[in-house]
């Protein structure tokens, strides 16, 4: 996956954290081209959990300082979507899962759905409040 402006939401804190998240993505698609999925999966995709949620808790700190309307509703999106990578982590370490396109897809379009759709709702109420 490759940053562009279109997953922008006008905030650069979080923008750089999307890159990261972007960037652990990038790291498992290397892996499994490189068959080495299975001995460094764990770790990225506990890395990828961990780093969801500091992300998820900064964006919330920045929606509740600002007094965002939709911060309830957004909390619980973040929630749905830990829950989700939080259960392919635990899946993968009992050997229920491996990594494959079917999940690499679903984290893909989980980010930039999640991005583009849920997190560009904030983007304005952020930079009206000086959040840039």
């Amino acid at each position: 996956m490759t940053w562009d402006q279109n997953f922008s939401v006008g905030v650069q804190t979080l923008d750089n954290q999307h890159t990261v998240l972007f960037d652990i993505l990038n790291e498992l698609h290397a892996a499994m081209m490189k068959g080495q999925a299975q001995s460094l999966t764990g770790p990225l995709l506990k890395n990828l959990a961990h780093y969801t949620r500091n992300h998820f808790a900064a964006e919330e700190a920045m929606m509740a300082a600002s007094k965002y309307p939709g911060l309830t509703d957004h909390k619980v999106k973040h929630c749905e979507l830990v829950k989700q990578v939080e259960d392919y982590v635990t899946r993968f370490e009992k050997g229920e899962i491996t990594l494959n396109l079917y999940l690499l897809n679903f984290l893909r379009d989980w980010l930039t759905n999640h991005i583009q759709k849920v997190d560009k709702e904030y983007s304005p109420w952020l930079n009206a409040r000086g959040l840039h």
